[in-house]
């Protein structure tokens, strides 16, 4: 059967048509698991219901669908569990959650901090890394979702094909333009693995738009999260997003199951001295809401994070690491530089000075390799002396609240 006759087998004729390939018609033929992404949004919700719809049009045994959600923890809005329960329960559909065992969204972004600024006062980087994710190194869609829900599915449908149904749109963003409508999914189920299990992610409502979307919801009844009926967002995330638009961040401000969680994140600003985004730091969305002594700690944070950054355009460009590792060996006059530039942070950010200058019986050598604190010269790829046997991270210190230890899957 075409995809074209496939879709033509559904009922309700004012709604967009889901698309549909070969591939997941075959696996649809075979019996295939299928597994709903529900993450409370309108997009994976009204993706599940079509799909639905024309998996039952295609004679798919109804027993082997699931529908399940990755919890990211505090940085979901207070609601969304019961949003994600209310919704399989309209698609009649089990519901299997899952999380990241190393500590939810909010633990990771305290981990990156705690690892980069180990890192950092060891020489292994060469600027202060932050703690938050961005659109090139999105946490929540790599490590809280993706790396938990994939080896799940993987584990539990051993030997099986299972498709991932999942809510992406191209209209969404230019990075989400070229999504297919299936693909081939090798992370957690390599071709020829003993099991022969099998992998695909579909994406019903890739060619929909928002509008098609809010329609499917209001005809067919589909549970519509509070933060676009209520609050009015544009999109469901984190209650917090770093991608969220202005209008997003204020509209999650007034939400006062969201309150604690803002709180907790403008200290994270305070204390890191790294805005929420690149140009906006989420104090600045809702002020009024934040005791007096965290605007005054916010106060300062503002005034060393530009004399951080200040510091760091001081320092050579081109001695920016790459993999790890300087691209080649600074001059005297370079490492004056860099030495300059480096020493005022650590009592910006509270750190030992570990490498205050270098060791005597080395000045004025033409080579050298920086040693790390009772360790050797260099380490294995993926590993560094502030890391144990296992490859968890051991903080000496926390300076953030909550910060648990970093899993060797999450690190930097």
């Amino acid at each position: 059967m075409s995809p074209a006759l496939a879709r033509g087998l559904l009922a309700a004729p004012d709604d967009p048509l889901p698309a549909i390939d070969d591939r997941v018609i075959a696996a649809a033929r075979r019996g295939a698991w299928f597994a709903f992404n529900l993450s409370g949004g309108k997009d994976s919700t009204a993706s599940a219901h079509a799909a639905i719809a024309l998996l039952d049009a295609l004679g798919h045994p109804r027993d082997r669908r699931i529908a399940i959600h990755a919890d990211l923890g505090r940085a979901e809005w207070r609601s969304t569990p019961a949003m994600v329960a209310a919704i399989a329960d309209r698609l009649g559909k089990p519901l299997l959650v899952v999380s990241r065992s190393a500590g939810d969204m909010v633990s990771r972004w305290e981990q990156r901090f705690l690892s980069g600024k180990r890192r950092y006062e060891a020489l292994e980087t060469y600027n202060l890394i932050g703690p938050w994710s961005s659109a090139s190194l999105r946490f929540c869609t790599s490590e809280l979702k993706v790396q938990v829900i994939g080896p799940e599915l993987a584990r539990r449908y051993r030997g099986e094909t299972v498709v991932s149904v999942i809510g992406l749109r191209r209209d969404e963003s230019p990075s989400r333009r070229s999504t297919p409508v299936s693909r081939v999914d090798e992370r957690f189920a390599k071709p020829g693995n003993a099991a022969s299990t099998c992998m695909l992610s579909w994406h019903p409502a890739v060619d929909w738009s928002a509008d098609d979307v809010f329609g499917i919801h209001a005809r067919h009844g589909l549970p519509l999260h509070e933060a676009y009926v209520r609050y009015r967002t544009t999109r469901l995330s984190c209650a917090f997003c770093v991608l969220a638009s202005a209008h997003d961040l204020v509209a999650s401000t007034e939400a006062p199951g969201n309150l604690h969680l803002y709180r907790h994140l403008v200290a994270i600003e305070a204390a890191s001295t790294f805005s929420f985004q690149p140009q906006r730091w989420l104090a600045d969305v809702a002020p009024r809401l934040l005791p007096a002594a965290l605007l005054r700690d916010i106060g300062r944070a503002k005034l060393r994070a530009h004399e951080r950054r200040t510091l760091e355009a001081e320092m050579p460009p081109e001695l920016r690491f790459v993999k790890g590792w300087p691209p080649r060996m600074p001059s005297l006059a370079e490492a004056a530089l860099i030495a300059k530039a480096r020493a005022p942070s650590s009592p910006i950010m509270a750190s030992p000075t570990i490498f205050p200058t270098l060791p005597r019986s080395r000045r004025g050598s033409r080579t050298c390799s920086p040693r790390r604190p009772n360790g050797p010269a260099s380490e294995p790829e993926g590993r560094t002396s502030l890391e144990g046997a296992s490859g968890e991270f051991r903080p000496r210190v926390s300076l953030l609240p909550n910060a648990q230890p970093l899993s060797p899957q999450s690190k930097e």
